[in-house]
């Protein structure tokens, strides 16, 4: 199962509906391409009208449980990714489980059963997706991204 980790906590409620809305499409996507995922920000969006915090402080318990019963991850790469505590802290997890680590470009969730373009390679010290020119890399699903 792909745990699809995407970025969530903003102080604007626009914002955190628009990445909500991103992960669905994503989640949708590698469901219609016969790849089961867990989304915990499309499970979790609709439960924060019930009270529940957006806070990694908060879903970091429960995110650990999901990261752990997963096989891989799939960072989707929306604006934000790079900074988010909670994104930069389920990659560290993901590693320190062994899981492997994969990035997804937004604008190749498109929702076509061909989905699944992600980077195959990894720069540790920015974490940003790159290729040998630097430049992000993209490709049918990736082996592990190293780190």
């Amino acid at each position: 199962m792909i745990y699809l980790a995407s970025p969530y906590s903003h102080p604007d409620p626009a914002v955190r509906e628009e990445r909500y809305r991103a992960a669905c499409q994503a989640a949708a996507a590698l469901l219609l391409a016969g790849r089961p995922v867990c989304s915990p920000i499309v499970h979790s969006h609709p439960l924060v009208a019930y009270g529940l915090p957006t806070g990694w402080d908060f879903w970091s318990r429960f995110d650990r449980a999901l990261l752990a019963r997963c096989d891989e991850v799939l960072v989707l790469m929306l604006p934000g990714w790079q900074e988010s505590v909670g994104v930069q802290a389920e990659i560290r997890i993901a590693r320190e489980l062994g899981k492997p680590v994969r990035y997804l470009a937004p604008e190749l969730a498109t929702g076509t059963p061909t989905l699944a373009h992600v980077a195959s390679s990894c720069r540790e010290a920015d974490r940003t997706p790159t290729g040998a020119d630097r430049s992000p890399v993209l490709a049918h699903v990736a082996s592990e991204v190293p780190g």
